[in-house]
């Protein structure tokens, strides 16, 4: 699970868990984590190597969060994940000028496997090129603002667009209009803070643009189907 939508994951699957993001593995009936068979690979945005089409990848908030890497694809993750393993176990054993070598070799070799998965199959795009630079110059404001407006004319001025524009695109790339991808953002942020944290509900609210609680509330139980209480009770003891 990951940001609260299950994923069925199997040999081949490549899962991008982004900073900020919640996520939750499968656990026995007593709580103790079902056994995994994967690859699991940590590392701050700042580390890999420069190359545009790693900047692309890395995106924070946005892209795919499930790949499926064909065989001949899988294979290749595998041994550079083995290698990358096999250097980061032998970089104590280095003396000054091997570390450094050893860490600019880490740097180049994950720069290997976010390249291979660059080029896995991405899931098919919607709508024109033009109506995804508008999503995506939404999407984007939308990041930065989400807590300090929810009102689409307001994004639409910023931005230089009708706002019909920004529901055309919204529409055509993800099917909600720019209001519901909007609301479906400020609902997501409400959810990590509740599932991950011990803030009260009503600093919760505020810390995503509610002044009242009481409104907090009701956006959250349209939008979750649940009241932010019982949201927190069913899954905040789960993710991590």
């Amino acid at each position: 699970m990951v940001d609260f939508v299950p994923h069925d994951c199997r040999p081949g699957t490549v899962l991008h868990v982004r900073p900020g993001q919640v996520d939750r593995l499968p656990a026995r009936p007593d709580g103790r984590l079902a056994d995994l068979d994967a690859i699991v690979l940590l590392f701050t945005a700042d580390f890999p190597p420069s190359m545009s089409r790693v900047s692309g990848l890395l995106d924070l908030e946005f892209g795919p969060t499930v790949l499926s890497a064909p065989a001949g694809e899988g294979e290749g993750l595998h041994q550079v994940a083995a290698e990358l393993e096999t250097e980061y176990r032998l970089l104590g054993t280095r003396d000054e000028t091997g570390t450094r070598l050893s860490v600019e070799l880490l740097r180049q070799l994950l720069g290997v496997v976010l390249l291979r998965v660059a080029r896995l199959p991405r899931p098919p795009g919607s709508g024109s090129a033009e109506v995804n630079e508008v999503f995506r110059a939404f999407r984007h404001e939308v990041e930065r603002s989400f807590a300090a407006t929810r009102d689409v004319q307001d994004y639409a001025a910023r931005l230089g667009y009708a706002p019909r524009t920004l529901t055309r695109a919204c529409l055509a790339v993800t099917g909600r209009t720019a209001k519901q991808f909007l609301d479906a953002r400020v609902t997501l942020e409400a959810k990590r803070l509740l599932a991950r944290t011990d803030l009260a509900v009503a600093a919760i609210g505020r810390a995503v643009g509610f002044g009242e609680p009481s409104n907090f509330g009701k956006f959250f139980a349209r939008e979750a189907g649940m009241t932010p209480g019982t949201f927190r009770a069913k899954e905040g003891a789960q993710v991590r």
